[in-house]
């Protein structure tokens, strides 16, 4: 069953960024690298401020579910993006150093992607990629943080792109950091890393840890085709 999903940004919002972007006559060309996002001094300074987070509960799983048509396509186009070592760790130490590189990563990306839907951006309803561009929906600004925290040394396989719905419902994606003290979502709607029980959030679903299978998150729903806030 199809499920129609709202957008990351309001349309008002979305087309005077667009405007703007055109009226100076601005090619938004991607011209941050990913060297761009090593870690600077003042910048980490500024993050030891952030809150050593309390332990939680892992999110549930409950059975196979199958990916959006729009990630199978991604898949098909990246393979090396979507594999899935087994090797690796599903579940990291959580330290300092990592808590740090999360935030950062996660505040960085959200302050230099314009989010803009896939139907502006592409001309088409759902479409994940890498906003090499500098736009991006809500999917492409994840794939972006998972990249850089894997640069960063960070195992994919703890990594997890995730699907849920927001607090109106609608349908987004986030990047969901799967350590030993719970589960962190890094979200294009906050520069905070919060654990997945303080979004507010229900979730739906999200990569598997074995295969190149989707799970389902706590009780499975109607399959979710795309996420674009």
């Amino acid at each position: 069953m199809r499920q129609d999903l709202d957008t990351c940004v309001s349309t008002r919002k979305r087309k005077r960024l667009l405007c703007t972007l055109r009226r100076c006559g601005l090619a938004f060309a991607f011209w941050i690298g990913l060297a761009a996002f090593e870690p600077v001094a003042a910048e980490r300074a500024s993050l030891k401020s952030l809150t050593w987070p309390e332990p939680t509960e892992a999110i549930l799983s409950d059975g196979l579910a199958g990916p959006t048509p729009a990630w199978a396509e991604f898949c098909k186009a990246q393979p090396q993006e979507c594999a899935v070592d087994v090797s690796e760790p599903e579940v990291l130490a959580l330290s300092q150093d990592l808590w740090l590189t999360m935030g950062e990563v996660n505040e960085r990306v959200n302050h230099t992607i314009l989010a803009v839907t896939d139907l502006d951006h592409w001309g088409v309803v759902d479409r994940w990629d890498y906003p090499d561009d500098g736009l991006g929906d809500c999917e492409d600004i994840q794939l972006l943080k998972r990249k850089l925290l894997i640069k960063a040394g960070l195992p994919r396989r703890a990594l997890r792109m995730t699907v849920a719905l927001d607090e109106q419902g609608a349908g987004h994606a986030v990047l969901m950091v799967r350590t030993n003290h719970g589960d962190f979502i890094l979200d294009n709607k906050r520069d905070a890393v919060l654990a997945w029980q303080q979004t507010g959030y229900h979730y739906v679903k999200r990569e598997g840890d074995d295969s190149s299978a989707w799970i389902w998150l706590g009780r499975p729903l109607a399959p979710t085709i795309t996420a674009t806030r």
